[in-house]
């Protein structure tokens, strides 16, 4: 069964429905102009308080070397998500300064990008719809040629589309949400339920309507 990233976490409140739910990933956003943007001190301080076995992923776009450097310090990150134009230059160069897992972000829209994907020197690919996360649903046809990667699907991902997506082939390694469980701008619980027990096969009796 795939895993699940919970992307976009900014309060403490939603931390206490992680540690509850257990997603495999959490994703703190570090690019200034998201609307979950989090200092690096204030993710650590979250960080501190996640439970063991949620490993912490830090979402950056077209940032500084040394200030993914410093935010994986500060943040005791466990993997870095690229969210922006970032170049293999820039990941062979990001691995001098860094020593934990790299994702790259692609934007899938047409057929060359699944293959630009495949041959990415980051350690995992994620693919999405749009750009920094703004909840666009891709033709998922388009990558059905990808082979010997892990990829995490990404893009417009909700309990209600969930099923539908875990139907494509290749299936994929991890499921990204953000905005697909808020209700409120913050993560709510219901949905983060429904969204896990739906990647992990568990029936949910939840009516989200």
């Amino acid at each position: 069964m795939p895993k699940v990233k919970i992307c976009g976490i900014c309060h403490e409140i939603e931390i206490g429905i992680m540690n509850e739910l257990m997603p495999d990933f959490v994703g703190f956003v570090f690019h200034s102009k998201s609307r979950h943007f989090i200092a690096p001190e204030h993710a650590g301080l979250l960080r501190s308080k996640l439970r063991k076995g949620i490993r912490s992923v830090g979402v950056f776009v077209n940032s500084r070397l040394q200030s993914v450097a410093m935010c994986v310090e500060v943040a005791g990150l466990d993997m870095i998500q690229l969210h922006g134009d970032e170049t293999a230059e820039y990941i062979a160069k990001l691995r001098e300064y860094v020593h934990c897992p790299i994702m790259k972000v692609y934007k899938i829209s047409k057929p060359i990008d699944a293959e630009r994907a495949m041959s990415s020197t980051a350690d995992y690919v994620m693919l999405d719809g749009g750009h920094a996360g703004d909840g666009k649903i891709f033709d998922w046809s388009l990558i059905s040629g990808i082979k010997g990667r892990k990829f995490f699907l990404s893009g417009g991902l909700n309990p209600e589309n969930l099923e539908k997506a875990l139907t494509i082939t290749p299936p994929p390694y991890a499921l990204n949400v953000s905005s697909g469980v808020e209700a409120n701008r913050t993560k709510d619980y219901r949905k983060v339920m429904k969204f896990i027990l739906t990647a992990r096969g568990q029936k949910s009796s939840l009516n989200l309507k």
